[in-house]
């Protein structure tokens, strides 16, 4: 080998012995490009922007004024509203008010043609006074009463009897006093008096009875066949048999009436069963004495207690009917339930209704107050307590703020994706320019607290702990040099807003608070 074949030998490169990877080995690179090729592009997914980590902010635990409210918005709405409605068809007779006109409570706003309900209402009463007739005449059939006050002068039943319908039960006499008017010719007045003794004989009954003088007439009068007589009337104890059919004469004095006279008896009454059953609770003996209405036995069966039940039902029904066409009328003079302003009037006189067919007739605001309800989540419910101070604002008046006062917190929340809101309803009295159906924001000022620790509420974590960050854990500017010497401590938390949050224990003055922004987005 000569000397130029030598170099060219030692200047070539030596042959690289081939590697193969096997199948294993293939994998393992094709997984490693992946992981290269994810951190690379990962970053950028998202629109393209990446995240940077943001550092440790320290701040002293310091003592400030904390103020506590809730914010939220809601739509402005009157005190009260009412929107006037009825069920009554008809003409419209008066609709004395205007729109934006002050009406008092119960004050006239229609009042409908009821000519109609008028007469139904007459028609019912006719119906009730027909029914308690008949009520009535039912209980009568069980309880007979007397129809007039007097002396029971015959007795036709006795108790356990049955009789039917229509049956006497008794006889009633007005009184057992007879009067008879006895005539005694070419006989001066004068020589009679009220009071004075007669003897009376009625018939052919044997013995006599007593009698006395109760009016003597004023003078003579002239018979029929021209005699001159003087009339005096008698009055007789009935013994209990003499009635109308017997004639009698007198003695009264040293004379002898003229003729016979008639008997007049006092007005009577039979009283009959006005329906068939047995007859109970008959205490009276001839000669008894009974008032007028006062029940004088039982006559019972279940036909007269089912009549009685039957008008019982008939008259409840009528009396139903017949308060019901009442209440009616009220119905046709509608007035207003609240006090307020009218802000829309739909029908005006000579205008007819259809019931409920013909919708809204006014529409009245209460604006003594405005109100507001803003829905308030449940962290931030408890807070919230009745009367407190509300500090409100409305996009179409800038600039102004208006005072409202809590007026109610209720515990009746609504609950929406795991999420709950309790309504609080607000009222502003002094409510300006402010106009219902307005949006408006509220601030709640829930609570002032004054000179009270506290820290940025981002500082706190999960479990009630913050990270204090010792003199030896920071740098020569106050920044943290260095996280692994930052302390977890728990502390116990009060009163919070946005910003910061109140510490009761478990810091100092002294003390600093590391803690971590949320990561910002790369631009």
């Amino acid at each position: 080998m000569n000397e130029l074949e030598e170099k060219q030998e030692l200047t070539l490169p030596k042959q690289k012995k081939k590697f193969r990877l096997g199948k294993k080995g293939r994998v393992a690179v094709v997984l490693l490009a992946l992981v290269i090729l994810a951190a690379a592009v990962l970053p950028r997914l998202g629109g393209g922007a990446g995240v940077t980590e943001v550092g440790y902010t320290v701040e002293r635990a310091a003592r400030r004024d904390l103020s506590v409210s809730v914010s939220g918005s809601a739509t402005l709405e009157p005190a009260d509203s009412y929107q006037v409605n009825t069920l009554i068809s008809g003409a419209i007779l008066k609709a004395p008010f205007e729109e934006d006109d002050l009406v008092e409570q119960g004050a006239l706003l229609y009042e409908l043609d009821s000519g109609d309900a008028r007469n139904s209402v007459s028609r019912a009463g006719l119906s009730v006074e027909q029914a308690r007739l008949s009520y009535d005449q039912a209980k009568e059939a069980q309880h007979p009463t007397a129809p007039i006050s007097g002396t029971i002068s015959e007795v036709f039943v006795h108790n356990g009897d049955d009789v039917a319908t229509g049956a006497a039960l008794a006889k009633i006499t007005a009184s057992m006093d007879l009067s008879i008017d006895f005539l005694f010719s070419y006989v001066s007045p004068s020589e009679f008096y009220v009071g004075q003794e007669a003897t009376v004989f009625v018939g052919n009954f044997d013995a006599p009875v007593s009698g006395t003088v109760t009016a003597v007439s004023d003078s003579t009068a002239v018979t029929s066949n021209s005699k001159k007589v003087t009339s005096v009337r008698v009055k007789v104890e009935n013994p209990g048999v003499l009635s109308d059919a017997y004639m009698a004469s007198a003695v009264i004095g040293s004379y002898t009436s003229y003729g016979n006279a008639a008997i007049n008896v006092p007005a009577s009454a039979t009283v009959y069963a006005a329906g068939s059953g047995s007859v109970s609770g008959f205490d009276k003996l001839t000669g008894s004495t009974v008032t007028k209405g006062e029940v004088l036995c039982t006559v019972d069966s279940a036909a007269i207690r089912d009549q009685i039940e039957t008008a019982r039902l008939t008259l409840e029904s009528a009396n139903l009917s017949a308060s019901s066409a009442s209440g009616s009328l009220d119905d046709y003079k509608i007035t207003s339930p609240i006090s307020g302003t009218v802000i829309e009037k739909n029908f005006k006189a000579g205008d007819k209704v259809d019931g409920s067919a013909s919708g809204t007739l006014a529409v009245i605001y209460d604006l003594s107050c405005l109100k507001m309800q803003m829905n308030v989540n449940e962290l931030d419910i408890g807070k919230v307590k009745a009367g407190h101070t509300v500090d409100i604002t409305a996009a179409a008046l800038p600039g102004e703020v208006y005072t409202g006062t809590v007026e109610r917190v209720s515990v009746n929340g609504t609950t929406r994706d795991g999420f709950t809101t309790y309504p609080v309803t607000i009222t502003i009295p002094e409510f300006g320019g402010l106009m219902p159906g307005m949006n408006v924001s509220a601030s709640i000022r829930c609570d002032t607290a004054e000179n009270v620790l506290t820290v940025p509420v981002a500082a706190v974590n999960r479990g009630g702990t913050v990270l204090v960050a010792p003199a030896d854990a920071l740098g020569e500017d106050g920044s943290l040099a260095d996280p692994t010497r930052l302390e977890e401590r728990a502390v116990t938390l009060g009163r919070s807003n946005d910003a910061y949050i109140e510490i009761t224990s478990g810091l100092t003055e002294e003390d600093r608070v590391a803690y971590q922004a949320a990561p910002v987005p790369e631009g």
